[in-house]
């Protein structure tokens, strides 16, 4: 995108100012960058300090914020629930990481996927990070839509959150939210889950937690069999005021 920034000037006495440097500035009013990655990275650099009030605009969700002394917050209307992230899924791939997802601006996200399909009928793992154990859940749901029965299970120190969401050769469906992702807390986690494609099927909800303290900037989804085609993958965060 034009004008987005990688880094943030920092001038010193007797060095030359040059005109693209005020171009730069000119152009964009407040420092504009593709994402809370590149945006960490400019500012982040030697001898940079973010003051209170310090604006940004993120051109990967078309946020603007602004910094209040100790965490990046939305701007205006968008402040309750913000998009954080739009990561679009490739062609037949294994799996989806979404970096970047969590920081220190939200204690809690939801993840909804839409769209794309699966090349077969299919379970979603979410994993967080590197992590491949500790995960714990439990489920409700009922075991058909034409009877009144219902049923659940477990998942007991896993190495993902199984059945997080479910793909389909029609579409793919996630909606999980999370709590803490990136503070050194237990991750908890809940949503709601399909298991299968048709009306003889598990529809409820799941309820998790991962069982470390560890801070967590990205996640993963992957299909239990086969693999995925296009769809979003969308985070939103909570305002934590």
């Amino acid at each position: 995108m034009p004008n987005e920034q990688t880094s943030v000037p920092l001038f010193v006495a007797n060095t030359v100012l040059t005109a693209s440097q005020q171009n730069l500035s000119a152009g964009t009013g407040v420092p504009v960058f593709a994402t809370t990655v590149t945006r960490d990275a400019a500012f982040g650099g030697s001898n940079k300090a973010l003051a209170e009030g310090q604006l940004c605009y993120l051109s990967s969700t078309n946020v603007v914020q602004y910094y209040d002394g100790a965490a990046w917050q939305p701007v205006g209307a968008s402040a309750g629930m913000t998009l954080v992230s739009a990561t679009t899924i490739g062609s037949a791939v294994g799996s989806v990481t979404v970096s970047g997802a969590f920081s220190a601006t939200y204690d809690a996200y939801k993840i909804v996927v839409t769209g794309g399909a699966g090349s077969t009928n299919q379970a979603l793992t979410l994993t967080l990070g590197s992590t491949s154990t500790g995960y714990y859940a439990s489920y409700f749901r009922t075991s058909s839509f034409s009877s009144a029965a219902y049923d659940g299970q477990i998942l007991n120190n896993g190495s993902g959150w199984t059945e997080s969401g479910y793909g389909t050769t029609s579409g793919l469906g996630v909606n999980i939210e999370l709590q803490s992702p990136f503070l050194a807390k237990t991750t908890i986690l809940g949503g709601v889950y399909q298991r299968g494609n048709t009306t003889a099927v598990g529809m409820g909800t799941i309820s998790g937690m991962l069982n470390d303290t560890t801070s967590y900037t990205a996640f993963t989804i992957t299909p239990a069999t086969g693999t995925m085609t296009g769809g979003t993958v969308r985070v939103y965060g909570y305002a934590n005021s």
